[in-house]
C-alpha cells in the first residue's frame, strides 16, 4: 500500500508531515515529492503519469495561492487525487481553497480544509482499506480511539464543574 504526496514547495512540509506520519502509522508507505505545477511541469508530468505503475493508490497533493498543483497531477493519472490548500497567503488559504475545490466536470480532486493535510492521510486510508480487510480495522480502532479521547476529556471537564 503506497499513497504518494507531493507538495509545490519545502515550505509546505510542516503541514504535510503529520500526514505522513499518520499514514506510517497505518503502515501505508509513502512517496514525498516537491514539484512545481508551474516551475518543474515536467517532473510533476512525471510523477503524476507514472504513479500507478510504481505501486501508488491515492496522491494527496497541497498547494497555496493559485494551487494549480492539485489540478495538474488528476489531469495526468486516473488515481484519486486528494487536494490540500495550504495558507501561505494573506488570504489565508481561501484563493488555494478556491483553486483546488473549483475542478472542471471530468477532473475531480477532492478537496480537505486549509491545511488539513491529516485529514487528507485519514481519506487516503479509508480509501485504501476498500481492499485491506487489516486497514480497514485499523481505521475502526482509529475511530473507537478517538471516541474514547472525547469520553476522557469530557469526564475531565466535568470533574472541574
Amino acid at each position: 500500500m503506497k499513497v504518494a504526496i507531493i507538495m509545490g514547495s519545502d515550505s509546505d512540509w510542516p503541514i504535510l508531515e503529520p500526514a505522513v506520519k499518520l499514514l506510517a502509522d497505518f503502515k501505508i508507505e509513502t512517496e514525498v515529492v516537491v514539484a512545481s505545477a508551474h516551475r518543474t511541469p515536467d517532473k510533476v508530468h512525471t510523477f503524476a503519469a507514472g504513479a500507478k505503475e510504481r505501486g501508488v493508490k491515492a496522491i494527496i497533493a497541497a498547494a497555496g495561492a493559485a494551487a494549480h498543483l492539485p489540478g495538474v497531477v488528476a489531469s495526468f493519472t486516473t488515481l484519486p487525487v486528494i487536494g490540500v490548500p495550504i495558507n501561505s497567503t494573506s488570504l489565508n488559504g481561501l484563493d488555494a481553497l478556491l483553486s483546488i475545490v473549483q475542478m472542471p466536470s471530468g477532473i475531480p480532486v477532492a478537496t480537505m480544509a486549509v491545511n488539513g493535510a491529516k485529514n487528507a492521510a485519514i481519506f487516503a486510508a479509508q480509501i485504501l482499506a476498500t481492499e485491506n480487510r487489516e486497514l480497514a480495522d485499523k481505521m475502526v480502532q482509529y475511530r473507537q480511539d478517538m471516541a474514547f479521547e472525547v469520553e476522557q476529556k469530557a469526564a475531565k471537564v466535568l470533574s472541574k464543574q
